[in-house]
C-alpha cells in the first residue's frame, strides 16, 4: 500500500465556530489547534496545512481552573535591558481576552512558516457575535 500525502491545494476546508463560554482554556485551545493543523482529518499530513477555519466566540468566558488566575502570568519581554513585563492572567483575561485565547492557542501551533500559515486560519471574539456569517460555519461542540 502507499501512504497518501494530501496536497494543499486539494484540500477542503470547514468553517466551525465554537462557543468559549465556561471551557477550560487549556482543553480548547489544544482541541482547536487540532482543528487548526487538521489532525482530525483521515487525510493528515505533517508537512501540508490541512486545517479549517476556527471562529471563537464568548472568549472573555473562558475560565482557568485552580489558582492559575492569580498565579499564573503572562511574560514577555521589550528587547530592552530589564525589559521583562509580567501580567497575572485575571488581569489579562479581563482586558484582552481574545489575545489570551489566541496566545494560548498560538503557543501550540508548529513553530515556523507552517504554523504562521495555519494561524491566519484562526478567527477570536471576545462577544457572541462575529462578522463571518457569509462563510455559513457549522457550530462545533468541543467537550
Amino acid at each position: 500500500m502507499k501512504t497518501y500525502m494530501a496536497k494543499g491545494e486539494t484540500v477542503e476546508r470547514k468553517w466551525y465556530v465554537v462557543d468559549a463560554e465556561d471551557m477550560v482554556l487549556g482543553r480548547l485551545s489544544s482541541q482547536v489547534a487540532a482543528i487548526l493543523r487538521g489532525k482530525n482529518k483521515p487525510i493528515f499530513t505533517p508537512h501540508v496545512d490541512c486545517g479549517d477555519h476556527v471562529i471563537i466566540v464568548n472568549a472573555d468566558k473562558v475560565r482557568l481552573t485552580g489558582k492559575k488566575l492569580d498565579q499564573k502570568l503572562y511574560r514577555h519581554h521589550t528587547s530592552y535591558p530589564g525589559g521583562l513585563k509580567e501580567v497575572k492572567y485575571r488581569i489579562l483575561l479581563q482586558e484582552k481576552p481574545e489575545f489570551a485565547v489566541y496566545e494560548s492557542i498560538r503557543r501550540m501551533m508548529p513553530k515556523g512558516p507552517l504554523g504562521r500559515k495555519m494561524l491566519t486560519k484562526l478567527r477570536v471574539y471576545a462577544g457572541p457575535e462575529h462578522n463571518n456569517q457569509a462563510q455559513k460555519p457549522e457550530t462545533l461542540v468541543l467537550k
